[in-house]
């Protein structure tokens, strides 16, 4: 009887106990924190504030992942980018990538982004006012876990699926088309940061480097 009741027991946790270990929480990130890409990338913790950890990125290869910020503040509890820094200022952050972390993460898990800015990639659309604005919207899903290997060794990950697009709207006297890219970001506990970024083609008109890249080396400090 103690054999069926604890049988029973088991089938009924056992679900809640496997998604349990499959949810993966928000690392912790401490001060000297860095992780090294292809093409020379580096991005790295500089210092933790009250509002979350300050975060270094450096130019080439991560030129789209900084969005045009060297510096930029991360939510501890989600790891959402919700300020930029430039000199002792913050301005709230509202450009791409602000949510590509959500935490927590689990397969299946969906999210989305919405929010407005100039024309950068694939390549703007120049009008006689400049580049014009767009609304963006962004959409993310985790797929499941992946095993891979990249230059830095090999890694269990959550694979993610960006989507990033807009509508068709007016610009000026002339129709802006619509448009979407899709991409994959490789999330590892054991690295605390992506260990891999892949897009389609058709956003890489501009040189590859910008969007592709894999992990090299890190250090984690304790």
């Amino acid at each position: 009887m103690k054999k069926m009741v604890f049988l029973g027991w088991l089938v009924m946790f056992l679900p809640a106990m496997v998604f349990g270990q499959e949810k993966v929480d928000a690392p912790v990130w401490n001060v000297g924190d860095k992780w090294v890409f292809t093409g020379e990338g580096t991005i790295e913790v500089s210092k933790i504030d009250p509002n979350g950890y300050v975060v270094k990125f450096s130019d080439n290869i991560c030129s789209f992942e900084r969005q045009g910020f060297h510096t930029t503040i991360f939510d501890k509890s989600t790891l959402q980018r919700i300020y930029t820094l430039e000199g002792d200022k913050q301005r709230k952050y509202i450009l791409g990538l602000k949510n590509i972390f959500n935490f927590p993460l689990s397969p299946g898990k969906q999210w989305e982004h919405k929010y407005s800015a100039r024309a950068e990639f694939p390549r703007p659309v120049q009008t006689s006012r400049g580049v014009p604005t767009y609304d963006y919207y962004e959409k993310m899903k985790i797929l499941g876990w992946e095993d891979i290997g990249v230059k830095a060794g090999k890694f269990r990950t959550l694979k993610i699926e960006f989507i990033r697009g807009n509508e068709a709207q007016q610009i000026g006297m002339f129709p802006g088309p619509a448009s979407e890219g899709k991409g994959y970001y490789w999330y590892s506990p054991d690295v605390k940061y992506f260990v891999k970024c892949e897009y389609d083609k058709s956003w890489v008109e501009q040189p590859k480097e910008i969007f592709n890249w894999e992990l090299i080396s890190f250090q984690l400090k304790k």
